[in-house]
């Protein structure tokens, strides 16, 4: 019995067709996302400083949630009253359980408007939560300065 092919062994081929569509679908979505993205950093809010203070590095499909200082909550660019963004976030949970989620509050925002965007998430059942800050600069500015005269 003879086993073998009678046209010769074929070697495996690669669809490139395929797989331009997959990247150029897959170049489309970061595109996407990146712009929506930049969309949160466009509101009008003065973030509090605090020493240990960064930019975190995003995680994918994370939520933001700005707090402006007159208390207005704004979420994807729209204003939201508490039973929206309760709404929103409750869906939120219930799809997509551990969904990250950053506050980022104004240094002039009422504290009850914090604790209150706060208590939202934990009844939605979002325990997921960071809150943006950023660097102390001038302290860091200041130290730099100092440690430059002490080392001439």
């Amino acid at each position: 019995m003879n086993f073998r092919s009678k046209n010769g062994a074929r070697l495996p081929e690669v669809q490139f067709t395929s797989l331009i569509d997959v990247v150029f679908l897959l170049l489309c979505f970061f595109i996407t996302t990146s712009v929506f993205s930049q969309w949160e950093y466009e509101v009008d809010i003065v973030l509090p400083t605090a020493q240990s203070g960064k930019m975190p590095d995003r995680l994918p499909g994370e939520v933001i949630i700005n707090l402006t200082r007159e208390g207005d909550i704004i979420l994807n660019q729209q204003k939201l009253t508490t039973l929206q963004l309760k709404e929103r976030l409750v869906r939120l949970a219930r799809f997509f359980p551990g969904q990250p989620v950053v506050l980022r509050a104004d240094n002039q925002t009422v504290y009850e408007n914090v604790m209150g965007v706060i208590d939202i998430c934990r009844q939605a059942d979002i325990w997921n939560i960071s809150f943006a800050t950023r660097g102390d600069e001038a302290n860091a500015a200041a130290e730099g300065a100092t440690d430059g005269g002490a080392a001439r």
